[in-house]
């Protein structure tokens, strides 16, 4: 493999091989790195969206700044595999920028000057982002966006758009996009930050047909008052056990039932997929029956969505500290091969109905705002087999077996709130763990991991 060519020969390979123009805007000043936002003490990024109804011709033109968007991103992303295939060039955000320039003055692509700017721009931002991402190890070599499977969106900056906020509903505006003439009729189900002009719009379709608009703004968001149990100073504790009985059961013995929302609609959404299989490829009556089925798809997830919010919402601001198991959820959705390969594909479908992915994302992020702490128990820990009254570790349990008695001090157990009484205790133990190294006045991290954490206490 010969080495990155850079120099004088890397730019004349740019602009005769590759189509990259030179420098041209600013010659004469030094190019430096683009300096971050810089953000006000306290602040931090929270993203609202809105549902909007747009007109016939607002949607024409977002449907083509759709695929404007991903065309760019795809030439781009051509463009700098043949750089350095073909030529051992690496290019970065600033070539693809240039580059797109001259897509824009040839006669085949001159379509692209119907799309603002910006918007293209942020496209091959999020290419060099994700090629970033995936040099530091932390995600898998970009692929191509394809039309039927990638995600329809397109990010404005501030200076692709216009927001003029009423000042008679504060926190609601009339936003119009860069490229059309009228205001989005935008559902302002809550306000925005009165005063806040949004750092950043981004505009989704999803496979329903419904546009959404997510609005990214910096706010300081008040941490909730800290949470003690009655009488002491000891704060609020408690463990959640995940799993598919009971979708999450708690350690005073209170469960939220599992809604199995897959299973609800399994006899409608049969008949859907027949109706699809049925229709001929390509045609309209195709598209209308994929319609259908993304459309319940979507009623489906709003309805987990919103189950979700609303309980880790209560959990955040009641306890201090939750606690909760590290799942390998990537691991337990493998596909078995061979025989039992029909049920585990059944248990695969119930884990991803389930949601815990999601669950555990809203508990982090929702901790972080309000000043809680996460506590992450290692995987291994026996928290089912062990007894919650006089810690015996007891045999392996089948998952049919959903009560049992402790050996040693006669104790019954429900299988799952025991759990849930067990990682309370060691998330506990590890949170005493961190908060009693911290120099004073430090408050415990938002999240706390088994793993990170030096043991210097035995386990109890």
């Amino acid at each position: 493999m010969t080495d990155r060519v850079t120099g004088e020969e890397a730019r004349c390979i740019k602009r005769e091989h590759l189509g990259v123009g030179d420098r041209t805007k600013h010659r004469a000043r030094k190019a430096v790195p683009l300096r971050g936002l810089v953000r006000e003490a306290g602040t931090q990024q929270r993203v609202y969206r809105f549902r909007f109804y747009p007109t016939p011709e607002q949607s024409d033109q977002l449907l083509q700044t759709f695929g404007a968007c991903r065309w760019v991103y795809n030439e781009g992303r051509a463009l700098r595999v043949k750089a350095w295939e073909d030529h051992r060039v690496s290019l970065g955000f600033a070539e693809t920028c240039r580059a797109l320039t001259g897509w824009k003055r040839l006669p085949e692509t001159a379509w692209l000057k119907e799309t603002s700017s910006t918007v293209l721009q942020q496209s091959l931002r999020h290419l060099d982002a994700a090629f970033s991402r995936f040099f530091k190890g932390s995600a898998k070599y970009p692929q191509r966006k394809s039309k039927h499977r990638s995600k329809d969106s397109a990010t404005y900056v501030r200076t692709g758009f216009r927001w003029a906020e009423d000042p008679e509903h504060p926190g609601t505006a009339s936003v119009t996009l860069a490229k059309q003439t009228t205001p989005l009729d935008v559902r302002w189900s809550r306000p925005l930050p009165p005063g806040q002009l949004p750092v950043k719009l981004t505009v989704t379709r999803d496979r329903a047909g419904r546009f959404f608009l997510s609005a990214l703004v910096e706010e300081v968001i008040t941490p909730l008052p800290e949470a003690f149990i009655p009488g002491g100073r000891k704060p609020k504790a408690v463990g959640l056990d995940l799993g598919l009985a009971s979708l999450v059961t708690l350690d005073d013995g209170e469960k939220l039932p599992h809604p199995r929302l897959l299973k609800k609609y399994e006899k409608e959404l049969s008949n859907l997929q027949r109706s699809l299989h049925r229709k001929q490829r390509g045609s309209k009556n195709r598209g209308k029956a994929r319609e259908r089925i993304a459309r319940l798809y979507a009623a489906i997830g709003d309805v987990r969505r919103d189950l979700l919010d609303q309980f880790t919402t209560r959990l955040v601001r009641e306890n201090q500290v939750l606690v909760v198991e590290d799942l390998p959820i990537r691991n337990l959705l493998r596909a078995e091969t061979g025989k039992g390969r029909r049920r585990k594909a059944a248990l695969n479908r119930s884990i991803g109905d389930a949601a815990w992915g999601e669950l555990l994302r809203q508990l982090r992020y929702k901790c972080a705002w309000y000043g809680r702490t996460l506590v992450i128990v290692d995987r291994f820990f026996p928290s089912t087999r062990r007894c919650s009254a006089c810690h015996a570790k007891g045999p392996k349990l089948d998952l049919s077996v959903r009560e049992w008695t402790c050996a040693e001090c006669g104790a019954a157990h429900d299988r799952d709130v025991n759990a849930a009484v067990n990682l309370r205790d060691e998330g506990m133990r590890l949170y005493w763990l961190v908060a009693m190294g911290l120099p004073p006045g430090r408050v415990p991290p938002a999240v706390i991991r088994a793993s990170e954490v030096v043991d210097l206490v035995p386990a109890a």
